[in-house]
């Protein structure tokens, strides 16, 4: 097991490199706006373009290089996301920033993707879960950690700052893999392949599960500061202090949904499910109350991250033949929840709603679980089956 360890460290701090990336410059709009010369709201679309690298580059990297073996588009992928940072370092124009943050995003999708595909092949099949969450590890310590330090070393240095030092871990990132990945032939014969695998009807809907069930988080979570703040009444700092605290909440959910999922995958998403739409229906009524209001973020923290572990390995177990396509669609999926989440919770926002966001965001996780019943199994000796049907190669 020390090869696999090692393995799995090392694609853990390269997808934690690669998700820093897709938040830090919103902590340095103010400061990316006044050096370029545009508006706040223009530096802002930097995010979006992110995002739209993502949710449509990741499938077409994925296709172009479905023959290419795996180790190499490791290694490739991450000189590309280091060649984005880069050109977002020393961008000498908006339209410059804009092209760095595109080609940094067209890494983002196709890696992660690689990555869990990855860690299910260097694991037994019963450690797959537990592989799945070290791996979103690197993203949860991203967002408690690296995006908030990222915004404070921008803050008191410049925003490049943060944009170099992600080039040179990237770049370091790229030796770790090297020293420590397997070789590993390409994981399809091709792109058809792929293709067919990802258009099965139990691999739709799982990505259909993520992408309305994620949404119910998003809707609550985009807004949660001046939820604080407004109607819980919470002081800013305090609300600091509560954000860490969800953050630490994401980290041990993941970590705990992992076991969870090596033991019972679909009990396991239907439970994540069913407690988040439980959770965000009582939220409203919660949040008007400092304790239970604590209460919810460091529960909505912990409930977030578990739902990717299960959702994630449920691609994997469904698409086994050809999963890389299937994972990096699945990750443009959360990408989109995020946005129909924002985008929800803004016309209630808008509406004057605020504290009834969760109230649409426990509809959106109930039908993500309706859906999740139809792409897993539901009885218990179908959920046994389920977490030993995958042919995992060991190489540890």
């Amino acid at each position: 097991m020390r090869k696999s360890s090692a393995i799995l460290a090392a694609l853990c701090v390269s997808v934690f490199v690669v998700g820093t990336s897709e938040y830090l410059v919103a902590g340095l709009l103010p400061q990316v706006a006044r050096d370029l010369g545009v508006s706040v709201g223009a530096a802002g679309q930097t995010v979006t373009a992110y995002g739209l690298g993502v949710v449509v580059g990741g499938p077409v990297v994925t296709l172009l290089t479905a023959r290419v073996p795996r180790k190499g588009l490791a290694l490739s992928l991450m000189l590309l996301f280091a060649a984005g940072s880069a050109v977002s370092a020393f961008a000498g124009s908006y339209e410059a920033l804009l092209a760095g943050r595109v080609l940094s995003s067209l890494s983002h999708a196709a890696f992660f993707a690689l990555s869990l595909v990855v860690a299910s092949r260097v694991v037994p099949e019963d450690r797959v879960g537990r592989a799945t969450a070290a791996v979103v590890s690197g993203l949860t310590v991203s967002t408690l950690l690296g995006v908030p330090l990222g915004a404070l070393l921008g803050e008191r240095t410049t925003w490049r700052t943060p944009f170099v030092v992600l080039t040179v871990l990237a770049l370091l990132g790229v030796a770790l893999l090297a020293a420590v990945l397997p070789r590993q032939d390409a994981e399809s014969a091709g792109a058809r392949a792929e293709i067919g695998v990802m258009a099965q009807r139990p691999v739709l809907l799982a990505i259909a599960t993520t992408a309305v069930g994620f949404a119910g988080v998003a809707t609550v979570f985009t807004y949660v500061a001046p939820l604080l703040t407004e109607v819980t009444g919470f002081p800013a700092f305090v609300v600091s202090l509560l954000l860490l605290a969800y953050g630490g909440g994401s980290f041990l959910g993941n970590v705990i949904a992992g076991r969870l999922t090596d033991r019972a995958p679909a009990a396991t998403l239907r439970g994540v499910f069913a407690a988040l739409a439980a959770l965000l229906a009582v939220t409203p009524f919660a949040i008007t109350w400092k304790p239970t209001a604590v209460l919810v973020v460091l529960m909505l923290g912990l409930l977030a991250t578990a739902t990717i572990a299960p959702l994630q390995g449920l691609i994997l177990r469904h698409a086994q033949r050809a999963p890389t396509l299937a994972v990096s669609v699945n990750v443009g999926a959360f990408q989109l929840a995020t946005a129909l989440g924002s985008v929800v919770g803004g016309v209630l926002v808008a509406a004057g709603a605020l504290r009834w966001t969760g109230v649409a965001g426990a509809v959106l996780s109930a039908l993500g679980l309706v859906v999740s019943c139809y792409a897993l199994p539901s009885r218990p000796e179908d959920d046994a089956a389920l977490t030993t049907e995958s042919g995992t190669v060991t190489t540890a």
